[in-house]
């Protein structure tokens, strides 16, 4: 792999426009489809986006993982995998690859990050123990508290400010992270968790000082900790343009430095390599022998992890490619494209841009819906009908209710807005900017949202629901009066 820096391109104009450092080979066709034809299928889908059908999506911007471009390197990996059940050959070269990246010895194949999230969730988490991290992700939560424990959030304040400046929204509050060691003892944590980069709370990352002095007081308390890397790449990259001391610092030196602070680091390769599947990569053989025999159990023999070889061999490819700039820059350069041209037109959006995609405030966005009417589902379901581009809510609708059956309200609602690495073209994210901008000018149309089916576990997955009124039936009357016949 020929490895290329990239610098900021510069338009003579002063435009400031990201640039795609791919040529796309192979294409797939998008459907976009008349607004009657969207609004039948969100009544069908319970304004669910999850349970919306592809063929009824223009530009699906529900998530990054597995959606992701792969290189021509990879798919051309693919053809010389190893079909074998014990001791594959694409196995090993996956392996080596992690252990270059990751700079960790053991290397356990899981199928997706959530497989390896069940496996360290039941070897390391004790009934009753507490887990401290940066910010949960949904399954993530889930699996800990399945087995017992109980997750602690210990953010920094300017983590849930919409609109901040602060680069590393993502850090861990160290003062809190000493008083957690303090109430709970260093037996009452089962381990310390860090997440690159935050998904729930805007992609944002954490920095590399943060992540010293997480280590440090772990150190002084013979704590472990955990590191989920699904999105490490693109930390890294923000650590480079954020943190002065690694302005001029190699990719892969800054991933090789973040895996060392942490024993154990998992990853989903839906995200970090553009493939499927997933490892846990840690040094110590013990930790490895703990949670080997339960690997075989859930996921397959240790040679392929619940995955295909081929999507192996892909993945052992897509790792490199993660210390590439020109791989791990595009899709951050276009989500901070749309989130300042969405900021600079006065429409509430998480700044600075994070990772994964462009995070739109529906509170801020639609004040007239209260929190427990779902604003983030219905800003996702008034931006499918008038563009046919599927985000996902991230608000209450994936939050639980507690013990008196009363919604727990999400810390932020927010609509996300996934760019999946090398998917989109900048007209495609143009028109998805223009039709933001509109729904904004016509916000006050757009109702609320409550519930048909609730299933009692992850209900944002399945669930369905129906707006609160006939406001979708304004709002596109509203679009074909400004709109006409155009899509």
């Amino acid at each position: 792999m020929t490895k290329q820096t990239s610098g900021t391109i510069k338009f003579y104009s002063g435009e400031q426009l990201p640039v795609e450092l791919h040529k796309v080979r192979i294409v797939q066709k998008l459907f976009l489809k008349p607004i009657d034809e969207r609004y039948a299928a969100i009544e069908k889908g319970g304004y669910n986006t999850f349970l919306l059908n592809t063929k009824d999506i223009f530009l699906d911007m529900l998530t990054d993982s597995g959606t992701n471009a792969m290189s021509d390197n990879q798919v051309a990996s693919m053809l010389q995998a190893d079909d074998a059940y014990a001791g594959s050959q694409s196995f090993y070269r996956m392996e080596a690859a992690a252990r270059e990246v990751f700079g960790k010895q053991y290397v356990l194949p899981v199928h997706q990050g959530r497989a390896a999230e069940n496996i360290i969730s039941q070897v390391f988490i004790k009934k009753g123990q507490v887990i401290p991290m940066n910010y949960h992700f949904t399954t993530t939560k889930e699996h800990m508290e399945l087995n017992g424990g109980k997750v602690l959030e210990i953010y920094t304040d300017e983590a849930l400010k919409i609109k901040s400046d602060e680069p590393f929204k993502g850090n861990i509050d160290i003062d809190k992270l000493k008083a957690v060691f303090a109430e709970h003892g260093s037996d009452g944590v089962a381990f310390v968790r860090m997440e690159a980069s935050t998904n729930l709370i805007g992609g944002q990352p954490f920095s590399m000082q943060n992540l010293r002095d997480v280590r440090a007081v772990c150190d002084e308390n013979k704590s472990m900790l955990v590191l989920d890397a699904s999105l490490i790449g693109e930390n890294a990259y923000m650590i480079k343009q954020r943190e002065e001391e690694y302005r001029n610092a190699d990719v892969k030196d800054i991933l090789n430095e973040m895996c060392s602070y942490a024993e154990l680091v998992y990853f989903s390769s839906r995200k970090v390599s553009s493939t499927r599947g997933g490892a846990i990569v840690v040094n110590d053989e013990e930790l490895y022998l703990k949670m080997r025999d339960l690997l075989v159990l859930f996921e397959g023999f240790l040679t392929y992890g619940g995955m295909s070889v081929r999507e192996i061999e892909a993945m052992a490819v897509g790792l490199l490619e993660t210390c590439d700039d020109t791989v791990i820059s595009q899709s951050p350069s276009f989500v901070k494209y749309t989130v300042d041209s969405l900021d600079a037109a006065g429409i509430p959006v998480v700044t600075p841009a994070g990772a994964l995609g462009c995070h739109i405030d529906a509170k801020g966005f639609l004040p007239h819906i209260p929190q427990r009417d779902y604003p983030a589902g219905a800003l996702a379901s008034a931006l499918y009908i008038i563009s046919g581009c599927r985000g996902m809510e991230r608000g209450t609708i994936s939050s639980v209710r507690n013990e008196n059956g009363d919604d727990i309200l999400a810390d932020v609602e927010l609509l996300r807005l996934a760019f999946p690495r090398r998917v989109f073209t900048l007209s495609q994210t143009m028109f998805v900017i223009d039709r933001v901008k509109w729904l904004y000018e016509n916000r006050e149309l757009v109702g609320g949202l409550e519930w048909v089916d609730e299933p009692p576990l992850l209900r944002f997955f399945l669930g369905k629901l129906k707006p609160k009124g006939d406001w979708p039936q304004k709002l596109i009357a509203k679009f074909k009066a400004d709109f006409g016949d155009s899509l």
